[in-house]
Parts: C-alpha cells; sequence; structure tokens
C-alpha cells in the first residue's frame, strides 16, 4: 500500500503540472473543466501526503512533487507547441496550358485573426521565430502568453478583423465598376485561418481565371507578405496558363495617408490643434528580423514620418507627432503618451498605423499601453485604431489593384 501511496506522490503532481498547461491554453469553455481537475489533483496529492510523510519526510515529498509537477508542465508544453495544422489543399483541377476564360481574378489577401480565442496562429509564430533565432519569450513561458491573449479574446468578446475585411472587400468592388463589365471576381483570403491564399488562388484557377492579381492588403513588404506571395508562388500558376501580377503594399499609398488627417479632423472636438497630440503606433518587429525582412521596418518608420509631415502642414504641432511601437521597438506606447503629456496637450489621438482593421492589437492592446500611463484629469484619449472601413483606404487598395490590371480603372460602360 505504502509503494502504491509512492507512485500516487509522483503521479499527481506530473499530471498536475498537465492539467495547468491545458488551462491555460484552453478553448474559454474547457478552461473550468482543466482548473477543477487540476485542483483536485492537488486536493487528492494532499490527502495522500498526509497519510504518507510525518516529519522531515514532508520535505523529501515536496521536493519530489515540484520536480514531477515541473516535468509534467514541460512535457505537456513541448508537445503543445510541436502540434502543426494539418491543411489539405483542394487540388488544380484545369489543365496545364488551359488558358482560361480570359477574366481576372483579384486576390485580396491579410493577414487574418480567428473570429474566437485560436493559439495556433501564434504557435506558428513561435516556430518561426525560433527557425530565424529570433529571441522571444523563452518555451517554457509561452503558456502564458497564450492564456493572456486569451483574455484578451474574452475581454473584446472576439474579433471583428476578418469581418470587418470582408466588408472592406465588398466596398473595393463596388469602388471599382468596371469590374462587372470585365467580369472580375474578387477572392478573400487571410495568412492566419482559413481560407489561406493558395486556397483561394486554386478556386480562381480552377474557375477559370487567365490572369490573377495579388493584391497584398498589408502596410510594407515584410515576413507575411513574403509568406503569402510564396504560398502561390509554389503552385506554379504560370504552368496553367495563368498570368500573376503581385501588387504591392500600402505604405506609399498617398489616399492611405492623407486618411490619416482626415480621421483626425473629424475628432478634434472643441480642442484647438496647438493642444491635440497624436501618436502613430507602429506593429514592429524584432531587432533580429530586420536583417531578414529589412523593408518591414524601414516602410513603417517611411509611411509614418510621411503621416506626421502631412499632419504638420495641416497645423499640428511637430513634437505633438509622436510615432511609437506596439512592440519588440522603442520608444514603446507609455513613453510616447509621457511625452504628450509633458508637452501639455488636451487630447490624444491614437491611431494603430500598421493595422489594417478591428483587431486584438487595435482594439486592446494598444490601448492597454496607452492606460499603463496615469492619465490626467482633462486630457482625453481617444483610440482611433486600425484602418477600417474608410473610403480612403478602399482607394488606395483599388489604386494598387489597378496598376496590375488599368481596365479596371476604366469608366464603366467603356
Amino acid at each position: 500500500m505504502r509503494a502504491i501511496y509512492w507512485l500516487l506522490i509522483g503521479l499527481l503532481p506530473c499530471l498536475s503540472g498537465v492539467l495547468l498547461l491545458q488551462y491555460l491554453v484552453a478553448k474559454p469553455t474547457q478552461m473550468s473543466l482543466y482548473l477543477a481537475l487540476g485542483l483536485g489533483a492537488a486536493a487528492l496529492w494532499l490527502v495522500v501526503a498526509l497519510r504518507t510523510f510525518s516529519g522531515w519526510g514532508w520535505l523529501g515529498g515536496l521536493v519530489l512533487a515540484v520536480a514531477c509537477f515541473g516535468v509534467g508542465f514541460l512535457a505537456a508544453n513541448t508537445v503543445y507547441l510541436n502540434q502543426e495544422e494539418q491543411r489539405v489543399l483542394p487540388e488544380i483541377t484545369r489543365l496545364e496550358g488551359d488558358p482560361g476564360d480570359g477574366h481576372t481574378a483579384v486576390l485580396y489577401f491579410t493577414h487574418g485573426e480567428p473570429p474566437a480565442y485560436s493559439p495556433m496562429p501564434w504557435i506558428e509564430t513561435f516556430r518561426e521565430l525560433d527557425k530565424d533565432g529570433v529571441s522571444f519569450i523563452p518555451k517554457p513561458f509561452r503558456a502564458f502568453f497564450l492564456y493572456n491573449l486569451r483574455r484578451e479574446y474574452l475581454e473584446n468578446g472576439g474579433s471583428a478583423h476578418n469581418k470587418v475585411h470582408q466588408i472592406m472587400l465588398s466596398e473595393l468592388v463596388k469602388s471599382l465598376p468596371r469590374a462587372k463589365d470585365l467580369g472580375t471576381r474578387f477572392y478573400l483570403a487571410f495568412l492566419d485561418n482559413p481560407p489561406r491564399p493558395d486556397e483561394m488562388a486554386i478556386q480562381a484557377v480552377n474557375e477559370g481565371a487567365s490572369k490573377l492579381v495579388v493584391m497584398p492588403v498589408f502596410l510594407t513588404q515584410s515576413s507575411h507578405t513574403q509568406a503569402g506571395e510564396e504560398m502561390i508562388q509554389a503552385l506554379e500558376l504560370e504552368k496553367h496558363g495563368v498570368q500573376v501580377c503581385y501588387a504591392t503594399p500600402l505604405w506609399e499609398a498617398d489616399p492611405l495617408r492623407q486618411m490619416f488627417v482626415t480621421r483626425a479632423a473629424q475628432n478634434l472636438g472643441d480642442v484647438e490643434k496647438s493642444k491635440v497630440g497624436v501618436l502613430l503606433v507602429g506593429h514592429g518587429q524584432p531587432d533580429d528580423w530586420d536583417q531578414i525582412y529589412p523593408t518591414q521596418t524601414e516602410q513603417e518608420n517611411a509611411f509614418r514620418s510621411a503621416v506626421r509631415q502631412l499632419l504638420i502642414q495641416d497645423g499640428y504641432q511637430p513634437e505633438n507627432i509622436v510615432l511609437a511601437w506596439m512592440e519588440f521597438k522603442q520608444p514603446a506606447i507609455p513613453a510616447g503618451v509621457r511625452k504628450l503629456l509633458e508637452n501639455g496637450v488636451e487630447r490624444i489621438l491614437v491611431f494603430s498605423a500598421s493595422i489594417s482593421a478591428d483587431s486584438i492589437h487595435s482594439d486592446i492592446q494598444v490601448p492597454e499601453a496607452v492606460h499603463q500611463v496615469t492619465i490626467p484629469q482633462g486630457v482625453k484619449v481617444v483610440n482611433l485604431g486600425a484602418w477600417g472601413v474608410d473610403p480612403l483606404v478602399i482607394q488606395a487598395i483599388g489604386q494598387k489593384i489597378v496598376k496590375c490590371e488599368p481596365a479596371l480603372g476604366e469608366p464603366s460602360g467603356r
């Protein structure tokens, strides 16, 4: 009997470690179950320990329990982080050399964010960071990162990111009236959840497209745009008679830059421009990635600097327009807010300058970072969020597509 007790003394903490990992990363509907099971395992261990240990025996039992708990947690963590998404691409049914029926397909692809909490995109990101040797959260603590991500999803009631892009695509189609005359078809794809760019490119080919315009709805040329392009290039669509044109990201798009000036003007209230601070928040990437994907940081900086100049031309004070970073780089958001407060501004307009549509970044993480700083009474902070469904954003995207397919820019009925 005593041998069984000692076995339980080791197994129950190990089980508790596994259950803690599951609690940290589980879907919201499963959190309570894993928490209850984990507490149950801990309580049972205490009962067994009371029957087993006395005096100095408790010290050995506690050391064994902690060691077994760590083994259980780390083993479960390793298995969890090593999981891979299973994805089967549809077949290209069109014969090689088939020219298609002559129509153009536009593939609008963007980052994507699961509507409900899903750790898989971040597990893939962890793997990519590790592959490139980028310093990030150590593996044993990544479950706590996912726990915080789940909290943000619950706080926000989910993510509207993908839905906003559906609306943006609908508005884009309306903004290109020649599309209907020309038989142009539009497809929406996401990097971080289905449908992926390669899946939708295959659908476009199977539906007879002779030309594919790939529109990356991102600010910069980055690891994200490269990943989408590589998915499509791997399909070798030219063998199937499809001409592919890759549009460029939006960092040089004048209408997108102007959108920030217009939106700022709409949110001044009764405050003079000289008393308004503007925080242009870039996304940021690890410094190690600047060696691998140098254009992302360069283009984020160039874009925000151009927006800053437009705001200055519109009457805002240069010292009251601050560039900050959401993650990985400095100055961080709190430092940017403190600088604006030191300048005596009465209103702070916060833009998630690099985010295309409402997301956990723009709706939760940026505001939380802003409010790490104590905001004095009399100073109002307005979170203007991501780009979203704005006519100038749609115009910017449309202009990029027209560069690949000029006929779409012609008047309707021609």
